[in-house]
């Protein structure tokens, strides 16, 4: 199948994007994003899954046996920092208010306290034409079963995800095996960006144009972003496997850059 993944028409819920281990074709990240309108209620059960939900753009309120959280507040994912929460599995929820719901969701054993996620700091990763800002949601120093969830802001006319790097091995501590899921927002939204996915040994090697509201799969290999002059970029990384670590290997063609 296609690494590219395009919005589907809107369900009665909201559901914009629907990705699932099977639709995939691998075993860990489902995608979800939901466009809500005022007054609009969408209900899931996280089952055997935990989940972080992530308010992309607009407010909403969660409700749940966890507790009632309004969630939200920034126009766009441009302006200003995330607000999420988690929930564990085993969990009926209701999500309703007017905006656009990014839910990540990963298999869990026990999970980690259901809880608001305060927006972390800002890093500033990369130098001059590759340099971006990384907004840290549900990485390794908050606890989870198996997700890890960050969003990124990449100016137009720079590279990101750069240089490529790849978590197909699980090979700890040198590297983690993590599937990832790209969900991206260009702005002005008639725009454009590119995204490469390739292994060393050529068996896959996708270059694609996504537009705003896209997602890309990057089931294995080096991958990287690139965002053209004029058009900045706005994506969300949902990635869960076996371990639950961030460990990246460089390719060795392009590390150069790194010095």
């Amino acid at each position: 199948m296609s690494l590219l993944v395009h919005p589907h028409d809107r369900t009665e819920d909201g559901a914009i994007v629907t990705i699932t281990p099977e639709s995939a074709g691998w075993t860990y990240v489902g995608f979800e994003v939901l466009a809500l309108d005022a007054g609009e209620i969408a209900r899931r059960s996280t089952e055997g899954r935990e989940l972080c939900i992530v308010i992309v753009a607009g407010r909403v309120r969660v409700r749940s046996e966890h507790g009632d959280w309004e969630l939200g507040g920034r126009p766009d994912p441009f302006s200003g920092p995330p607000e999420a929460a988690y929930l564990p599995p085993r969990t009926e929820l209701e999500i309703d208010g007017s905006g656009e719901v990014a839910l990540c969701w990963a298999p869990a054993e026990g999970g980690a306290p259901a809880r608001v996620l305060e927006a972390g700091d800002v890093e500033v990763r990369g130098e001059g034409s590759f340099e971006r800002r990384i907004r840290n949601i549900l990485m390794g120093d908050r606890p989870a079963d198996s997700l890890l969830v960050t969003e990124v802001i990449t100016p137009g006319g720079h590279w990101s995800s750069y240089p490529p790097h790849k978590h197909d091995r699980d090979a700890m501590p040198d590297e983690s095996l993590l599937e990832e899921t790209y969900y991206h927002r260009v702005v002005p939204a008639h725009g454009f960006a590119l995204q490469r996915v390739y292994t060393a040994d050529g068996a896959l090697d996708e270059s694609v144009a996504f537009r705003d509201r896209d997602t890309v799969l990057v089931p294995r290999g080096y991958h990287t972003v690139s965002a053209p002059p004029g058009y900045d970029l706005y994506y969300l990384n949902v990635m869960a496997g076996p371990t639950r670590a961030w460990a990246i290997a460089n390719d060795p063609d392009h590390e150069w850059i790194m010095q």
